[in-house]
């Protein structure tokens, strides 16, 4: 029987690409203007908009308590 290799932990501080979409429109400017991290936004004709950036573990933390502190409601988050 043949085992997988084990894969090596993931360093904290590694930048991956981060898409998190929130309910309802958002303006980039004021956005980026009040945000720890600067994203592109993207709206969709759903009526939510999708931001993507690239940022480590804990910056993703920031960003989600920051957008939540704003009133945001997040639909969706893809990290890695």
């Amino acid at each position: 029987m043949k085992t997988a290799a084990r894969k090596e932990p993931e360093s904290m501080d590694e930048l991956r690409a981060c898409q998190i979409e929130i309910q309802g429109h958002v303006d980039e400017e004021d956005l980026n203007a009040s945000s720890p991290l600067q994203m592109t936004l993207m709206q969709s004709e759903s009526g939510s908009t999708l931001l993507s950036l690239r940022t480590d573990p804990s910056g993703l933390i920031g960003l989600l308590r920051h957008l939540l502190a704003r009133g945001h409601t997040l639909m969706a988050v893809h990290y890695g």
